[in-house]
């Protein structure tokens, strides 16, 4: 008999049965190697390394604000050396990377929780007006990362005089 929501999807009671014993199957072979009852993706049966691998970057919180004369950027980067924070201005575009390393403790074997994030992270933020790059300047002060954008002097707009020929 075939269900009211599976004939809303469109299945057919042959195809809800064949999806079933392919579960059994999937379910009994799982059983017999002792695993949970996770599948396991193509991924996993070639080897191939996590989502998260050596070359993944957290993204960097961040709170921007402007004052009259500049603005501010302000991020929590506790366990950072200033030496592993990089700041680069490009065009109208700041970007933030480091590099929070783990110092590992000899006998743990297990962890009952483990939610700190270790590794690089970066954060590139789009500037909302023309900044003085050469003026730019950061603090590290008890893990909070503050950048101070000077904001450009300079006039963005120029009067044109039409000409009457």
């Amino acid at each position: 008999m075939v269900s009211f929501l599976n004939k809303l999807a469109g299945i057919k009671e042959s195809e809800e049965e064949e999806e079933g014993e392919v579960d059994t199957v999937r379910n009994k072979e799982q059983n017999e190697e002792g695993k949970s009852s996770s599948v396991k993706t193509a991924d996993d049966a070639s080897g191939k390394k996590d989502w998260l691998d050596e070359n993944y970057e957290g993204q960097l919180s961040v709170d921007v604000y402007g004052t009259e004369d500049e603005i501010v950027v302000v991020s929590t980067i506790a366990g950072v050396k200033t030496e592993n924070i990089d700041i680069s201005i490009n065009s109208d575009m700041l970007t933030i990377r480091g590099e929070r390393s783990q110092e590992k403790e000899e006998g743990i074997n297990d962890y009952y929780y483990q939610e700190c994030y270790w590794g690089g992270f970066s954060r590139s933020i789009i500037l909302p007006v023309e900044v003085e790059a050469g003026q730019v300047s950061a603090s590290l002060k008890s893990g909070v990362l503050t950048v101070r954008l000077p904001r450009s002097r300079k006039q963005k707009s120029i009067s044109v005089k039409v000409s009457e020929e």
